[in-house]
């Protein structure tokens, strides 16, 4: 008998499912909440399977874990844990936020290049003012995505529809058709078909001059941390756009802010940040070409995410007993924060 560990809020019909399926025990901890505790080393130290989305704080008492399943795309809680080593296989939630992410950075385009911010406080003062700053459009613009995930695809496929151009840069230049990665039926581009340019890190310069929007859309590893600095930024063509909806350490804070006081980007949209809070006399607070979001482009309190969570973990329960392969898997470079 196989003992699972349910560190997360129930979704009760898929949770009727896990319970059904035969081989397994299941130990559901009762009122969740999303941060890290100790449990009783008796409960914990037979557990083979652990849903979750940070792992106990006595972690190293469970001697028997094989593999962990996290409610969040990232998974830098899982570095330093020594996962490769010990065996222990490990997946994430890809796919679960896409739809809300990609929603997120249409809304942002479109707010940022007709600067609703500044129409909003105009209303808010009662002021009638009818600009040409306020009647541009995304259609025709090229909307640049640093990484081709999920997030990317999903947010590429609406963009095209609206009439937007799709560049892409990876590190190696080539699109990989996905495989094994969760994805909201209908969504995304699963073939990798959309961009009409692809370029690799060798073309990072042509890829940033070429762009009218920046999207970041890649985890946060020992590679990519401060990969997007001054150079980075000022490469892009004056009046272009950022927006960071993955992980604020992509981009040097001090350059960000620089950049910005220059006048040298149109404005930027950032949901993920320096600090939790970020403080309110952070200086990106206060421009006026900036809009700032408290990381809610995807959360664990939207409408879909534990059905979309749930979803993955009874298939990745099913494919473990099956010996098949898992869904999201994380690959050992990965759990290495490489």
């Amino acid at each position: 008998m196989k003992k699972i560990f349910v560190d997360m809020a129930v979704e009760p019909k898929f949770l009727d499912r896990l319970r059904q399926i035969k081989g397994i025990c299941v130990d559901i901890v009762e009122s969740w909440s999303e941060q890290q505790r100790t449990y009783p080393r008796s409960r914990i130290e037979d557990v083979e399977i652990l849903f979750c989305t940070f792992v106990p704080a006595n972690f190293s008492d469970m001697k028997n874990l094989k593999l962990i399943q996290i409610s969040s795309s990232g998974y830098s809680q899982l570095f330093g844990l020594g996962l490769v080593e010990r065996g222990i296989r490990a997946c994430n939630a890809r796919g679960v936020f896409d739809t809300q992410i990609a929603e997120w950075n249409i809304a942002m385009m479109i707010n940022l290049v007709r600067n609703l911010r500044q129409m909003i406080r105009n209303q808010e003062k009662g002021i009638w003012e009818r600009t040409a700053e306020f009647q541009n459009e995304i259609r025709g613009k090229i909307a640049g995505f640093w990484g081709y995930g999920g997030i990317a695809r999903e947010t590429a496929r609406i963009a095209s529809y609206l009439g937007m151009k799709i560049y892409v840069l990876v590190p190696d230049g080539k699109i990989k058709k996905r495989e094994n990665i969760f994805c909201v039926e209908g969504t995304g581009d699963p073939e990798g078909k959309i961009p009409e340019k692809v370029f690799s890190l060798q073309q990072k310069k042509e890829f940033l001059n070429g762009i009218d929007f920046l999207i970041l859309s890649m985890p946060l590893t020992k590679k990519t941390e401060g990969l997007i600095g001054e150079e980075e930024l000022k490469t892009l063509k004056k009046g272009s756009f950022l927006l960071n909806p993955a992980r604020g350490a992509l981009v040097k804070e001090e350059a960000l802010i620089k950049v910005l006081k220059e006048g040298h980007l149109g404005g930027a949209a950032i949901d993920a940040h320096y600090y939790y809070p970020m403080p309110s006399d952070h200086p990106l607070w206060k421009f006026p070409n900036v809009i700032m979001t408290p990381h809610i482009s995807g959360s664990s309190l939207s409408p879909h995410f534990l059905e979309r969570i749930w979803t993955i973990f009874v298939e990745n329960v099913v494919r473990y007993l099956d010996d098949r392969p898992l869904v999201n898997e994380l690959s050992p470079s990965q759990l290495n924060g490489e």
